[in-house]
């Protein structure tokens, strides 16, 4: 398949995960594609020499989203090959109840990746996209429910991310350029996995009663990049199995 053939895609949080997942998925579908990554340097280029395999350019930058000028440095590398699709991967997941001691710090770093960070990574993005553009945020569907105690920031980050995303499409659109999000559920991953200590309890809000794979989520994204999809633009698509119907 090619639907994005030709195309060049910048993804941040790249290397393991979700993020591996929509990297795998946009290369299968022609992308050329740029990722960042913060720790997992030989996952990372594992998954570059596993892409090339299919005939497009890769390459992984190492950078935070929460560091301005180490996203505007992987943009930089990026800007090189022309990007026509942005995909917000990269976050962070930090719990503490309101009424507990929190570790303030990683709070607000968790603001500074999930929020700050995709801004500002958008801003740089746009004057280096063409029109007719892809931006694809990943959000969670904790944006919209809270299935336990202490995940108020993360909610409010995300939240916040789906709120963008309404906006900026109401702001790009006289470009063409498309935004959406997708909110995740219950994804096998590393940090997630389905066969953890709480899975079975985690999946009874799951109707069709399984984990989702990376690879979900990036069909999804390589859906949103596509021809396709280019009638749809601040729309928030949950890709989570039921779990919030």
């Amino acid at each position: 398949m090619s639907k994005l053939k030709n195309k060049t895609a910048f993804v941040t949080g790249g290397s393991r995960g979700i993020g591996a997942g929509i990297v795998r998925q946009l290369a299968a579908e022609g992308a050329n594609v740029i990722f960042t990554y913060v720790n997992s340097e030989e996952k990372a280029q594992a998954l570059v020499d596993e892409i090339k395999l299919l005939g497009v350019k890769a390459k992984a930058v190492k950078a935070d989203t929460g560091n301005k000028e180490a996203i505007d440095f992987a943009i930089k590398e990026a800007s090189e090959w022309g990007i026509d699709i942005l995909v917000n991967s990269a976050g962070l997941f930090v719990t503490g109840e309101i009424d507990k001691e929190n570790d303030l710090q990683k709070l607000q770093q968790q603001w500074e990746v999930n929020v700050h960070g995709v801004v500002h990574t958008v801003r740089r993005i746009l004057p280096l996209m063409k029109d007719g553009g892809r931006i694809i945020s990943i959000g969670s569907t904790g944006a919209s429910r809270s299935p336990y105690p202490g995940i108020g920031d993360y909610a409010a980050t995300k939240a916040a991310l789906a709120a963008y995303t309404r906006s900026w499409a109401r702001d790009l659109g006289s470009r063409n350029i498309t935004v959406n999000i997708i909110q995740p559920g219950l994804i096998n991953t590393d940090m997630n996995p389905a066969d953890g200590p709480f899975s079975a309890q985690m999946l009874q809000s799951v109707a069709l009663g399984y984990y989702g794979e990376p690879k979900d989520i990036g069909m999804a994204a390589a859906f949103l990049a596509s021809d396709d999809a280019r009638y749809i633009t601040g729309v928030t698509l949950n890709v989570d199995g039921g779990q919030t119907t």
